[in-house]
């Protein structure tokens, strides 16, 4: 038969646990959401060049390149 636990020690380690669970959560929802990123980026060289063109401007590979890059160091 287990001994009785004060009130105060249940709670204690309920908190305990509740935190040691949301820290876990929380690493790995951040690392399930950056590994989705990854696979689907928000936007990519073939969008770009679909907004130029709708734009009426004929990109060229460098300013493509020259705009993913500055999207990437504003992510970073």
């Amino acid at each position: 038969m287990m001994p009785e636990m004060p009130i105060w020690q249940f709670i204690l380690v309920l908190l305990i646990e509740l935190i040691v669970v949301a820290v876990v959560v929380f690493f790995l929802v951040r690392k399930l959401f950056t590994s989705q990123l990854k696979k689907n980026p928000p936007i990519n060289e073939k969008m770009i060049r679909a907004i130029m063109t709708q734009m009426g401007r004929t990109p060229s590979e460098k300013q493509v390149r020259a705009i993913m890059k500055s999207m990437e160091d504003a992510n970073n």
